[in-house]
């Protein structure tokens, strides 16, 4: 399977004359993941019911709750570590820091380097490959009939500018 982009044009907001520069953007596709697709995944690589599966799961959401708003981090061996923070406003006098300058509490995220993307990894399970959304629509209006399986038949060409790519699938569309 792999991670769907798109090209996507910005400036650089700190740069009143700032140009546009192209940038991959990844893309989320369909319907999220959801703990019950979770469950009926797992089930197949388990001796559990998608009952059981289900209970542990959501178990597992109350209890890291519970856990998160007790003021603790909440580390799950090999996939990552939760922990809180707040979005707060700033005040001239310790005295007047109070929770009131809290104004938002946010879920942080830190992935263990076992589920962390590796790009550069060579093992076939741990691989991550990007299909190239806009590649599909130029091969049909510039009329190639050369289906290529999304690679470049010209080789090195990068006309995305986003670097080295790595000995990955280069880029089919043609430098505009």
């Amino acid at each position: 399977m792999a991670i769907p982009f798109k090209r996507v044009g910005r400036k650089d907001p700190r740069k009143v004359d700032g140009v546009v520069k192209f940038h991959p953007q990844l893309v989320t596709q369909g319907q999220s993941v959801d703990l019950d697709k979770l469950a009926y995944t797992m089930k197949d690589k388990s001796s559990l019911s998608l009952g059981d599966i289900q209970s542990v799961l959501t178990n597992l959401v109350e209890a890291m709750r519970a856990a998160l708003f007790d003021g603790k981090s909440v580390n799950i061996r090999d996939f990552g570590v939760f922990s809180l923070s707040a979005t707060t406003l700033g005040v001239d006098k310790k005295e007047d820091c109070t929770m009131k300058n809290i104004k938002a509490v946010n879920i942080n995220f830190r992935p263990s380097s076992s589920v962390r993307p590796n790009l550069s990894s060579t093992r076939a399970d741990e691989k991550i490959e990007f299909l190239d959304l806009d590649a599909p629509k130029k091969k049909k209006t510039e009329g190639n009939p050369d289906d290529g399986g999304g690679e470049n038949p010209g080789g090195n060409e990068n006309p995305s500018g986003g670097g080295d790519n790595g000995g990955e699938t280069p880029d089919p569309a043609p430098a505009a």
